[in-house]
């Protein structure tokens, strides 16, 4: 492959997904084409395919960068609870925070996610981030759980998945209803509870 090309790709790549974040955005992923995109990007057609074989690829592709961005942000919050007078109470806290562009995501990956329901190899491509970002939150609640002095007792797995729902429901209710439900209060509200049920205190030696 030519130098050129190759030192250019992360800028290209850069470019189409800004563009495509904000065209999604303002159209939806199905009002959203490709011409479009690269049109606001300043990019020819053959630039989207040298690097994305479809629109799915892309949206694939903006989702890793907000699945990074959650653990980002979970991982800071867990890191702080020593510094924290009620350490779990700021990590349910941090991870209901939502700016616009969460909302922005929130919309789209809702969008998304029907679309996926109709169409199963998109499913199964979007199951399968699913399950990477799932690993990765199932890692930062067993080491919640340890820096809280606590063990599970239950799958650490299906535990990362009634967490998520919980989140997505409440977000779901808040965007509906913003003067009634913040988008953190049921996560900060039950889930302190609940955690201990799902977990017990680890033995101390003495």
């Amino acid at each position: 492959m030519p130098k050129g090309p190759t030192k250019r790709r992360p800028q290209t790549t850069a470019r189409l997904l800004h563009a495509a974040q904000e065209t999604f955005a303002e159209r939806g992923f199905y009002g959203s084409s490709i011409e479009v995109i690269c049109e606001r990007a300043g990019l020819t057609r053959g630039a989207f395919y040298s690097n994305y074989r479809t629109k799915e690829d892309l949206f694939f592709a903006l989702f890793d960068l907000h699945a990074q961005r959650v653990i980002d942000r979970l991982t800071q919050a867990v890191d702080e609870l020593d510094l924290a007078d009620d350490p779990l109470r700021a990590v349910l806290t941090r991870m209901g925070t939502v700016d616009e562009a969460e909302r922005r995501w929130y919309l789209l990956s809702t969008e998304f996610t029907l679309h996926a329901i109709r169409h199963p190899d998109t499913a199964r491509a979007l199951a399968e981030h699913d399950r990477r970002l799932r690993e990765e939150i199932v890692h930062l609640l067993a080491q919640l759980l340890d820096r809280l002095g606590r063990r599970p007792t239950v799958d650490l797995n299906l535990l990362a998945r009634l967490t998520t729902a919980v989140h997505e429901g409440s977000l779901t209710q808040s965007l509906v209803e913003p003067d009634q439900l913040a988008p953190e209060q049921l996560a900060v509200t039950f889930l302190p509870t609940f955690l201990d049920t799902v977990s017990e205190p680890v033995a101390t030696e003495g």
